[in-house]
């Protein structure tokens, strides 16, 4: 297998598991063809016209945009059975990982790999999956509905079946970390798609910080060297594309997409709370020097 570890931010970063092609035949489990199964019936369901099943697959979607990009980058990694963990400390396996060396070097994608393996990342998802557990009898009255399915026990049985592999996914890189498994390989194609990504970016920071000159005055309070310990965003929802076609791995489409909108959305979010707590600031000051 091999590991990428992308930054989406200055602080944040995207972890996915590519499965080698000689090792899909060989480590398919029950589980994975199990997980296969739902999810050619959820694309049949999908593509359905009209009815329940497409109003499942609509609202579905939606819940789940809102799971963290942590948990689908780490649930791409297989659970470390033993006689994979056999292997690998063998050397069977050769484990890499692929990084853009142009905005992070080999020390800090060792810390971004720790924290993923960390034992409060673990114990975050070994919580949330006994919640989904103790949650599934508490859905089960749905089930005496006619025709429709008892989805929130489904929902839970996911999210449960989530939590369990994102954990196990930690497990396995917290395992390759600490015996020493892991080659780390700079890529000039990684390095292709972030210079791509950056000039967007900037091209948007730009484009906002033009707006803000001309809809309000500049702060001459502000403090220039606050901003650069600002967490800025690495790339764009299009960047997507491009690294999966850089890369040839067509999943790191949607995997960068869904981390940078949530990462984009984070920062949206924690960038107005701070101008209305430097609105509310002002607003004191002025009620201050009028008294």
């Amino acid at each position: 297998m091999r590991l990428f570890l992308l930054p989406i931010s200055t602080r944040r970063y995207l972890i996915y598991c590519q499965r080698l092609n000689n090792q899909l035949s060989s480590e398919t489990t029950y589980v994975d063809k199990l997980t296969t199964r739902a999810s050619n019936t959820w694309l049949k369901w999908e593509k359905a016209e009209k009815g329940w099943q497409k109003s499942v697959t609509l609202y579905g979607n939606k819940l789940f945009e809102r799971i963290p990009h942590e948990e689908w980058g780490l649930k791409s990694i297989p659970p470390l059975s033993q006689r994979r963990k056999d292997e690998e400390l063998k050397g069977k396996k050769e484990v890499e990982v692929v990084y853009p060396a142009s905005v992070i070097g080999e020390e800090n994608v060792k810390s971004a790999l720790k924290a993923f393996a960390g034992d409060e990342r673990q114990a975050f998802h070994r919580k949330w999956m006994w919640w989904s557990i103790v949650g599934m009898p508490i859905s089960a009255p749905v089930s005496i509905l006619p025709v429709v399915p008892n989805l929130p026990f489904f929902y839970l049985l996911f999210r449960a079946w989530s939590h369990w592999r994102a954990r196990s996914g930690s497990q396995h890189v917290e395992f390759l970390l600490n015996n020493r498994l892991l080659k780390f390989t700079a890529s000039n194609r990684l390095d292709l798609g972030y210079t791509a990504g950056g000039l967007e970016t900037k091209m948007k920071e730009l484009d906002s910080e033009a707006k803000k000159v001309l809809d309000k005055p500049a702060d001459v309070n502000s403090d220039p060297e606050a901003s650069k310990d600002t967490e800025k965003i690495l790339l764009t929802q299009s960047s997507g594309s491009f690294i999966a076609d850089l890369t040839q791995v067509p999943e790191l489409e949607e995997q960068v997409q869904r981390a940078v909108k949530q990462v984009e959305k984070s920062l949206r979010a924690k960038k107005e709370l701070q101008e209305e707590k430097q609105e509310l600031d002002s607003v004191v000051k002025r009620a201050d020097l009028e008294k």
